[in-house]
């Protein structure tokens, strides 16, 4: 973060600012300066900070990012972009950042520039999560995400192109696609998303990867329903939305 932005302790930090931060942790732990306790700690303060003053010390003892890095601006293009046929095999291999969330009572949220396992286990009880997979890479060519939402709710967020594969199951609550990801492209992920919702929900979602935004996925017939909830919340808190009503 620039000395100019530390000067002013009380601006408003945007998204993008929230996200290089998180990219510099991401960095941090792929290099082994922080374990996987601190960076899940730092993470979520990063997405929960409102000004420069709670984002600054997030990275104050790590090293400062190189010009252009992945910390010292905004993600490039091509990442943002993500989807595509050409991009998908560079985005398949690695080893995962981390293999579950759980939000008991609070909230979780994976986004940005991660590496999915093979499986990911996530778990709400009377919280919510997020997982979203536009800007992800894969480490395997097919990977399970497992959710179990109690009075809770999760959102899977996968970009267009994608195989795209719900399974899960719901009693008294909803584990729901929303939209059609359409045609697997050439060299795109497998992804499962498998689970159980008892009084609350799951839902998955087809987004187009934020600055493509032109290349959005065909909207399901019941697209047009989402009229009754003007504004998504970004982390769906206590299980709201994704609620079925009894």
């Amino acid at each position: 973060m620039s000395d100019d932005r530390r000067d002013l302790p009380d601006l408003r930090a945007s998204d993008a600012d929230r996200e290089r931060v998180a990219e510099r942790l991401r960095d941090a732990v792929a290099e082994g300066r922080l374990d996987m306790e601190e960076f899940e700690e730092r993470l979520e303060a990063a997405f929960s900070a409102r000004t420069y003053a709670e984002l600054e010390p997030l990275t104050r003892d790590l090293p400062a990012a190189p010009a252009g890095g992945p910390g010292a601006g905004p993600p490039a293009a091509g990442a943002a972009a993500g989807a595509g046929a050409g991009s998908w095999p560079v985005r398949i291999g690695g080893s995962g950042t981390s293999s579950a969330a759980v939000a008991v009572m609070a909230g979780f949220r994976r986004a940005g520039r991660w590496t999915v396992p093979a499986r990911f286990d996530a778990v709400a009880f009377w919280g919510g999560g997020k997982i979203d997979l536009r800007e992800a890479r894969f480490a395997e060519r097919e990977v399970v995400i497992n959710c179990f939402a109690v009075m809770g709710g999760i959102e899977v967020v996968v970009p267009p192109g994608v195989e795209l594969d719900v399974r899960g199951f719901g009693l008294m609550g909803a584990f729901d696609q929303k939209d059609f990801p359409g045609p697997a492209e050439p060299g795109a992920p497998r992804v499962v998303v498998t689970g159980f919702a008892f009084w609350g929900g799951v839902e998955v979602k087809v987004k187009a990867p934020k600055g493509a935004k032109s290349a959005k996925a065909p909207k399901s017939a019941k697209a047009p329903k989402s009229a009754k909830t003007p504004t998504d919340p970004e982390l769906p808190p206590a299980g709201p939305s994704l609620r079925k009503e009894l």
